[in-house]
């Protein structure tokens, strides 16, 4: 299936691994050039070259902590500068920590809406205005299930990604006309860097094996499995690309039926 996005030009966020990883992959094979940014210069080098060994992909490295203030805007100017233009935005970092939610306080609540909601935001605001005069463009945000289903101990997590979530919808509406689409994807459990951690501090915090840990998620998962990284990534291409351009405003779960509300 010829997805349309030959030639055109992405930004991906939280390139270094995990999903922002597969996403960027997915962009290169359907012959996308990168920008793709995280605070890990050093592991994006790596994937940089992966990427242009693989599928000869044009890519730029660009290094950014999106728990600072002003990195949104920043990443967006230096995409720009790299690429001439950016077609497409894939909003997506680390999260924050895991937190007792009668335990948390205002730094931790200040760093997990910078990182979740505020940079992210700032970063496709900053690249909306030319999108929209080019009459054409692609904003995609990986989010959580928690947007749908609170996660525990993850209250920063769930907070700020609902309130980016928000912001989505919004501006969906606004940019809609101008061939501009916005929307989430809700990723399950998915098997990256970050799953592996969580599954982790959960056993060492109730004294279960790493084993017991997955088996009592697996249980909640319809499918009996996690799911892959590249499973969202290939979403990802698809909801950027021409065939999906009367799709937006829209958060579609790729979650292998974890989640239980309609």
């Amino acid at each position: 299936m010829d997805l349309g996005l030959t030639g055109r030009t992405a930004l991906v966020g939280g390139a270094s691994s995990g999903l922002g990883r597969a996403s960027a992959e997915a962009l290169a094979a359907e012959g996308c050039r990168l920008a793709i940014w995280s605070r890990d210069a050093t592991a994006l080098g790596s994937v940089a070259a992966e990427l242009r060994e693989r599928h000869g992909a044009e890519v730029a490295v660009l290094q950014g902590d999106a728990t600072e203030p002003g990195t949104g805007a920043r990443i967006a100017a230096e995409a720009l500068a790299a690429l001439g233009s950016v077609d497409i935005a894939v909003l997506n970092a680390g999260g924050p920590p895991a937190v007792d939610p009668l335990a948390s306080d205002a730094a931790g609540w200040g760093r997990a809406f910078q990182l979740l909601a505020i940079t992210p935001s700032e970063l496709a605001t900053a690249l909306l205005p030319r999108m929209r005069e080019r009459r054409w463009g692609r904003v995609v945000a990986i989010l959580s299930s928690g947007v749908r289903q609170p996660i525990p101990d993850l209250v920063y997590s769930n907070s700020g990604r609902v309130a980016l979530a928000a912001w989505l919808k919004t501006a969906a509406g606004i940019v809609a006309r101008d061939g501009v689409t916005v929307n989430g994807v809700v990723p399950g459990r998915l098997q990256t860097p970050r799953i592996e951690s969580l599954d982790g501090m959960r056993a060492e915090k109730t004294g279960q094996s790493i084993e017991a840990v997955r088996a009592a998620h697996l249980a909640t998962i319809p499918i009996g499995r996690y799911g892959r990284a590249e499973e969202l990534g290939s979403y990802v291409a698809y909801v950027c690309s021409e065939r999906a351009s009367y799709q937006t405003g829209t958060f579609t779960a790729i979650d292998g039926g974890l989640i239980t509300g309609l």
